[in-house]
């Protein structure tokens, strides 16, 4: 497992021993002694073995990310966290959310790395997580026809509300910002009702009203709107109840929102 280290311990059985040292050399070849009794020809292989699986699914998992950094360090990058990180889980799905575990809390500060590195990790890797996600929605606890104005508007639990510093779905190899964006990068994403994944880039009053639905307990939808209004400040709060009415329609029509309870 990564981060485990050889213990230094004779009560440790031989074949426990063994397999640490063997665990050991696949993490960090160029740096531990080849296990006693196996040929390192065969030691290579499986140290190949293991860092292409690693390497080629996070790169997969990350394509953006892969295309926008060297290859040399790339490489150095993926061998340190398959070195060092100890990992939460054994499920093989759960390993983009490991490395982003690295990323943000092991990786620590590198001049080299984009500045915009983890968030655009973590961009990528939505996609992946809520794909796999394991949600059931019960139809029992909501109406998908009722009126979200005088009903209390029902969020999909497949739907996420995201917001970076960076223009995280704009970048590239050929662009590349060194500074946050002047305003924030707010992105709906969603799984629809046949598991296709959708972003869509949101402005500031749009992800209020997202937000304000997902933190909402039991506040009907005219009542969520008003607030918006009033933190607009807007003269003619009837445009933005208007406004913000058809903005949920398209929710629905979308499958972002569920419907209403009552």
């Amino acid at each position: 497992m990564p981060g485990m280290s050889v213990p230094d311990t004779p009560k440790q059985p031989d074949f426990v021993r063994q397999q640490y040292a063997f665990a050991a050399y696949i993490r960090e070849p160029d740096q531990r002694p080849c296990p006693h009794d196996i040929e390192e020809r065969r030691m290579k292989i499986y140290c190949d073995l293991f860092y292409n699986n690693i390497e080629g699914f996070m790169a997969n998992t990350y394509p953006v990310l892969r295309s926008i950094m060297p290859d040399e360090r790339w490489h150095a990058m993926i061998r340190d966290y398959f070195a060092t990180h100890r990992s939460r889980t054994p499920l093989f799905p759960e390993m983009p959310r490991e490395f982003l575990r690295y990323l943000q809390y092991e990786r620590g500060i590198n001049s080299e790395d984009p500045p915009f590195m983890l968030e655009l990790a973590h961009y990528e890797w939505v996609e992946l997580a809520l794909s796999i996600l394991d949600e059931k929605i019960d139809p029992d606890k909501f109406n998908s026809e009722g009126d979200v104005l005088s009903g209390i508007p029902v969020i999909s639990p497949l739907a996420w509300l995201l917001s970076y510093r960076f223009p995280v779905h704009k970048l590239s190899s050929k662009f590349q910002p060194q500074l946050p964006g002047e305003k924030t990068t707010n992105l709906i994403v969603y799984r629809d009702a046949l598991d296709k994944i959708h972003f869509i880039e949101s402005n500031p009053v749009t992800a209020r009203l997202m937000q304000l639905m997902i933190d909402n307990e039991c506040d009907n939808g005219r009542m969520l709107l008003t607030k918006v209004a009033v933190e607009l400040q807007h003269p003619q709060p009837d445009i933005v109840i208007q406004g913000g009415y058809e903005i949920m329609q398209n929710f629905l029509n979308r499958g972002i929102l569920l419907g209403a309870r009552y």
